[in-house]
């Protein structure tokens, strides 16, 4: 466990930059059309749009003609596309998608086995447990929220709230932004760390208590943390590295990013190669870097658990040992079970503060 430098745990706009194109998933179900052709890979992914920039640049350099199409949106939104996409799959790849979700699609048939060069390197707890994995984890996040103290100073609040319970004070009703579960895997995670860790009968209780202090439930993970930075709402619900990079924008006078003293609920960012016909060498080939140690080290950068040992600087706003930050023994198997369950619970209780779907 030493050696798990678990390292950092763990509308959207199209942009076309050296790493390839950068798009939006369509809102009428529409899509890009499928190549074969070896230099185009389609890959789908829930990372944050700076996040594939940057990560992207190498294998742009190492691959210069392949074209790379990205389709970025929140963890939802990819999943629910790649479902529907089922049986004329587009994607070539998924890369930084929930393993919640992943185990989702592994269930429905929908991955090829793959393992990838240097899979051996991965933490078991980051990789399927098949001889041949059919997804392989790269970095985890886990739950936060950040508080924006000149908003709630505005409200005579002088408080910081460091836990769950302190979220329960009828002096924030109104102040909350939470990330939607049902679009959000930000969302999803957090709502699952909770039923783990209090229990299902006392986490829904605890949720219907929350739901008294938020304002609205937003479909996307880092649009909470965004907007309570920008002055919007007094606490942001989201997750570490969004917080934390928040935070960072506008001075820790203004806001503070905050992990819950009683644990963060957590999943893994995971690839997987899509089952299709005509599948691509260079699919191969791009999971194959996107465990590389360069990438690796780059993830490192913004979270503090990755899924292989590549250095010992935890990135800063990260307690010296971030995994005993994370709830433990959850299950992510049972999570990808009782998926569909869970979201028709939530929606139920609370969609009537979801944000209007852009």
């Amino acid at each position: 466990m030493k050696k798990l430098v678990v390292l950092a745990m763990a509308a959207l706009m199209a942009v076309t930059s050296l790493t390839g194109c950068v798009t939006k998933a369509n809102a009428d179900g529409s899509t890009q059309s499928s190549e074969k052709d070896e230099n185009v890979l389609n890959v789908y992914t829930a990372l944050e749009d700076e996040q594939v920039n940057d990560y992207l640049e190498e294998f742009k350099e190492q691959n210069p003609d392949v074209t790379v199409n990205v389709t970025r949106e929140s963890t939802g939104v990819i999943t629910s596309k790649l479902l529907a996409e089922k049986d004329n799959p587009v994607a070539d790849v998924v890369w930084g998608l929930s393993a919640t979700s992943l185990l989702v699609l592994k269930q429905e048939g929908m991955l090829e086995e793959y393992a990838p060069e240097g899979v051996e390197n991965i933490l078991d707890q980051f990789k399927d447990s098949a001889d041949v994995p059919s997804w392989v984890g790269i970095d985890a996040w886990e739950t936060a929220w950040i508080v924006n103290k000149e908003v709630l100073e505005s409200k005579g609040i002088d408080t910081v709230p460091k836990s769950y319970e302190e979220l329960l004070d009828p002096k924030y009703e109104g102040l909350i932004a939470m990330s939607n579960p049902a679009s959000s895997g930000t969302g999803l995670l957090t709502v699952n760390g909770i039923l783990s860790l209090m229990g299902e009968e006392e986490g829904w209780n605890y949720l219907d208590e929350l739901d008294k202090n938020v304002a609205v439930y937003m479909h996307s993970g880092s649009q909470p943390a965004k907007e309570t930075a920008a002055g919007e709402y007094g606490i942001g619900v989201s997750f570490g590295y969004r917080c934390l990079i928040s935070a960072e924008e506008v001075g820790s006078d203004i806001c503070e990013a905050v992990f819950p003293k009683e644990g963060s609920g957590w999943d893994m960012e995971a690839n997987a190669l899509i089952k299709k016909d005509g599948e691509k060498d260079i699919a191969k080939k791009f999971l194959d870097w996107a465990i590389s140690e360069n990438v690796m080290k780059k993830y490192a950068t913004n979270y503090p658990i990755v899924a292989t040992g590549v250095g010992d600087e935890v990135p800063e706003g990260y307690s010296s040992n971030p995994i005993d930050q994370l709830i433990p023994d959850i299950d992510f198997d049972k999570a990808a079970e009782n998926r569909e369950e869970t979201l028709n619970e939530w929606t139920e209780r609370y969609d009537a503060k979801s944000a209007p779907e852009e």
